[in-house]
């Protein structure tokens, strides 16, 4: 059976987690989809499709507004020539109104097992789909996620911003752990994209070497800093394909590390002695902050100091920026909260069938996410672009004294 037609894909996603007329929508579609699915099957064949088992032939639709508590939909139920066609999915739906949404999400948007959204289906909608029928439904989101996923990047991007998250996925008789990478970018006109997700073995070099290989045959360029944990093998696979970057140490997760090498009864003391460190107005006064909280914690916290002294380096590269960029680019939080959209639903599946569905999941969300962050500019990069541009020319200016010694 072909694919369903994603022509009306863009209106599936909005609204998931907004407004009530988005939800609608989101509804809307994804009945419709259906109710072209459930026509197909009772003819036996698509639209103009020729065919020796066709059973008949359809004759337009006919709009139907269903009202729910998300909001009037309107669903255009297809017509058959000898009226053969019927569905129950309007009383169904009514009676079980709430659940049906939570259903038809989870099917089309997590990316569930083909048995499972066909259970789901039938005890709804009162109609069991075929496999085909099934994978056909979740092919059209595919497409989308493809779509975004395989994007070409224009532009440049000053600063890009990784993080990495582990979820379960089967594999045949085994379920293993998986790694999720995540990469995001801040464009030169100051607007944040989310530039691709893979899905790996581990947070080794191997893996990070091929995540940045594909972005940069994707198009990504321009790339000033890298903002990260302090992952497995990254920063070696930075330095090899964007040698001239800085890496940026992500504050938050360095400062986790230094309270997990201290005692429970000092933390809090800890805690205000680091973030003056990292608040500090420029780099010569942290460095002298530094040294305080180097002799306040020696004999009380030694691992703690140990860790900070050997973090602080890579963690205060973000003051080389102008100051107004320096919140916003000392940690990760940005791909922190994204990381807590997807735990919310991958909560729910737990196990994921396989590393399609979890791709499935964590595509259509950050696709959708994507369409929201590109609504307003993130950063103003004015100052970045003056301040670029005097590193350029110091440079040049040193290699002119070098070449003439």
């Amino acid at each position: 059976m072909a694919a369903i037609d994603v022509s009306a894909s863009k209106e599936l996603l909005p609204g998931l987690l907004g407004s009530q007329d988005g939800l609608a929508k989101l509804v809307e579609a994804v009945l419709n989809q259906i109710l072209e699915a459930q026509v197909t099957e009772t003819l036996g064949a698509e639209r103009h499709e020729r065919s020796d088992d066709r059973l008949g032939y359809r004759n337009g639709h006919r709009p139907r507004t269903l009202y729910t508590r998300v909001g009037p939909i309107t669903l255009l139920v297809p017509q058959t020539r000898d009226g053969s066609f019927s569905t129950d999915i309007f009383k169904r739906y009514q009676r079980s109104e709430q659940a049906f949404v939570l259903a038809l999400m989870e099917m089309v948007v997590q990316g569930v097992s083909t048995r499972k959204v066909s259970t789901i289906t039938e005890e709804l909608c009162g109609a069991s789909f075929s496999k085909s029928t099934v994978s056909s439904l979740c092919s059209g989101l595919d497409v989308r996620v493809r779509a975004f996923n395989e994007r070409r990047l224009e532009g440049e991007y000053p600063f890009v911003l990784v993080d990495a998250m582990f979820i379960q996925s089967r594999q045949e008789d085994r379920v293993l752990m998986r790694t999720v990478l995540i990469v995001s970018g801040v464009r030169s006109d100051g607007m944040r994209e989310i530039l691709g997700v893979k899905i790996g073995d581990s947070e080794s070099f191997a893996t990070w070497d091929e995540t940045f290989r594909w972005l940069r045959g994707r198009g990504l360029k321009g790339v000033a800093f890298v903002i990260s944990d302090q992952h497995g093998g990254l920063r070696e696979a930075v330095a090899k394909h964007f040698h001239d970057a800085t890496w940026q140490r992500c504050q938050v997760h360095l400062m986790r590390n230094i309270l997990g090498s201290c005692g429970s009864k000092i933390r809090a003391e800890v805690t205000v002695a680091a973030k003056l460190v990292f608040q500090a107005a420029d780099l010569p006064e942290a460095r002298r902050r530094l040294t305080e909280f180097s002799e306040r914690f020696a004999k009380t916290a030694p691992k703690a100091v140990a860790c900070l002294e050997a973090g602080f380096e890579d963690a205060m590269a973000v003051m080389a920026l102008p100051e107004k960029y320096r919140k916003r680019l000392r940690t990760t939080n940005m791909q922190e909260r994204l990381n807590e959209e997807i735990r919310r639903r991958e909560r729910v599946i737990r196990i994921f069938p396989n590393d399609e569905s979890a791709l499935r999941l964590i595509g259509a969300l950050l696709a959708e996410q994507n369409e929201t962050w590109l609504e307003r500019k993130y950063l103003d990069m004015q100052e970045y672009h003056e301040w670029a541009a005097s590193c350029a020319a110091a440079r040049e200016g040193n290699n002119v004294v070098a070449l003439s010694g």
